[in-house]
């Protein structure tokens, strides 16, 4: 069977927003490895029209913390509370770092607290306040665990109401141990077959569903909303169902 072939002229992009938060270790302007298959990801966007904007997170004044504003716990500046506008306003948000000892580097987790130190807000419809939102991911480095890494950022992003499409996380790494990393001349990052196809596949399936769920209104509000179960209704929900 022949599989039919679509093209992009089928769907609309052109009102959607995506944001990209590196987590690499380095403030700028020091040279990101990560920072180099975002570029190729927000490119192919924004050749489609979305709008996108890129920001790294270490040059930014983020405090450690799951609240929303760390200045009311102790700390005497957080940038957090004016960057969430940013992620307020994207319909797809990639977080994107590096591996340290087989695990995400340090940004990466201090992001993904400060992302669930707001999934307690919740939208115009009284859904918590990512549902409607499109994530992926991106790793980078020279030791093992990108799919280790991917998981453990896509299931934090799912959790606290991010929709995941399709192949949402792409990634390169080097020979394992000391080398070179993925924009360092002769690594063969850049002309990686698998990493260019994941990162063109990762980026047109979070556009496809970003771009689904916009014209469809997001999520059906009905069975997600935290107000009217608190209120009682239980959306169908039997408790204490007769076994069988």
């Amino acid at each position: 069977m022949t599989p039919t072939r679509n093209t992009q002229a089928s769907f609309e992009y052109a009102g959607l927003r995506a944001l990209f938060i590196n987590c690499s270790l380095k403030r700028s302007p020091e040279i990101s490895h990560t920072q180099g298959i975002i570029n190729l990801s927000a490119n192919l966007m924004h050749e489609q029209g979305v709008y996108v904007e890129t920001l790294r997170a270490v040059d930014h004044d983020i405090a450690t913390g799951v609240y929303p504003d760390m200045t009311e716990h102790g700390w005497a500046t957080d940038a957090w509370p004016a960057l969430f506008d940013k992620v307020l306003t994207s319909d797809i948000l990639v977080i994107g770092g590096p591996i340290w000892l087989g695990d995400n580097g340090s940004v990466t987790k201090r992001i993904i607290e400060r992302l669930y130190a707001m999934s307690g807000e919740f939208n115009d419809k009284g859904q918590y306040v990512y549902y409607g939102k499109v994530g992926g991911v991106i790793i980078t480095g020279n030791e093992d665990g990108v799919k280790h890494c991917a998981s453990n950022v896509l299931y934090s992003l799912q959790h606290i109401g991010y929709t995941i499409p399709p192949g949402a996380d792409a990634g390169w790494i080097g020979e394992i141990g000391p080398g070179p990393s993925y924009l360092d001349p002769g690594s063969g990052g850049p002309e990686n077959e698998f990493t260019n196809r994941n990162t063109t596949f990762m980026t047109w399936n979070l556009m496809h569903l970003a771009a689904i769920l916009k014209a469809n209104g997001g999520i059906p509000a009905y069975g997600n909303l935290r107000g009217e179960w608190d209120r009682g209704e239980r959306f169908g929900f039997q408790p204490n169902p007769e076994y069988r």
